[in-house]
């Protein structure tokens, strides 16, 4: 049987009709947030939602609010109808391709702001009101798509964690889940801006999983206090010319709070920039 193209979507109310009609015809329904640039990556994470759901939606929306004044927005690599035939092959049922003025009407005069921790350090330090542009993007999607689980990738795992703990605080009927980063074959995690980077980048770029791969073997090792693990990461990355690091942190897994020594569950996060590029990579660790 040839596979199916995804219907698309183009207004809120025309995919809260359609997810009306499935929830009352008895079917669950899965949400897949994405900003196009479709890669093995998000095709992953479409998979993983058709083992929870009858039927799965993949929002395509270049969220103008996450984005910084000197980032990336106008640049960002739009194909939709690459996109749409990509995911015709994991037999999408629905792809929603808003306007701004759709996710945005009349301009905007409501945010959703989680505050703390979740947000203050990692990449929110760098990047400010970047997930005040996330979770109210995110929290429009859910209220569109009305899905009964959203999926997320864990290569932005502090983006997974605010969104879990938005829905949680919003009561919304929804279960928000991660599925694991998707790699290239040389390691490096898979993103739709590793397409900005030159041959010489690209290369040195998979320091990000090697520094990765050496703080797990010391943590197997028996190593547990972050200063050494992160420093393990930071003298990996170090050897690459290119490689500007952001930051190198180790934080608790579930609170992002800042840890001396990983107890239960940790994540060591980072972030480099090569040529300009900013790439992000974590690896959780876990006792026992």
């Amino acid at each position: 049987m040839n596979p199916i193209e995804p219907i698309v979507i183009g207004t809120v109310r025309e995919l809260q009709s359609w997810a009306d009609g499935m929830r009352r015809s008895g079917r669950r329904v899965a949400l897949v947030p994405t900003m196009g640039a479709l890669h093995t990556g998000h095709l992953s994470l479409v998979r993983a939602a058709r083992q929870y759901a009858d039927r799965v939606v993949v929002s395509i929306f270049v969220n103008p609010t996450q984005f910084g004044p000197q980032e990336d927005f106008e640049r960002y690599p739009r194909d939709l109808s690459a996109d749409v035939q990509k995911l015709k092959g994991v037999s999408a049922d629905v792809v929603f391709a808003p306007s701004v003025s759709e996710m945005y009407p009349d301009g905007n005069a409501t945010w959703v702001d989680v505050e703390g921790t979740l947000t203050e350090g990692l990449c929110g330090r760098s990047r400010p009101g970047h997930f005040r542009g996330v979770t109210t993007i995110v929290l429009r999607l859910l209220h569109a798509a009305k899905p009964h689980v959203a999926f997320f990738g864990e290569k932005d795992y502090q983006q997974y964690v605010v969104i879990r703990r938005m829905v949680r605080d919003q009561l919304l009927d929804v279960e928000i889940l991660a599925a694991p980063t998707v790699r290239e074959p040389d390691g490096l995690a898979m993103s739709s801006r590793n397409a900005y980077l030159r041959p010489e980048a690209r290369q040195q770029a998979i320091a990000l999983n090697a520094a990765l791969h050496d703080v797990r073997q010391l943590f197997r090792s028996g190593i547990r206090d972050a200063r050494s693990l992160i420093h393990a990461a930071r003298r990996r990355i170090r050897k690459e010319p290119l490689a500007e690091i952001e930051y190198i942190e180790l934080r608790d897994a579930d609170t992002l709070e800042p840890i001396i020594e990983v107890e239960g569950r940790g994540v060591l996060a980072l972030a480099v920039r090569f040529e300009g590029t900013r790439l992000i990579d974590n690896t959780v660790l876990e006792v026992g």
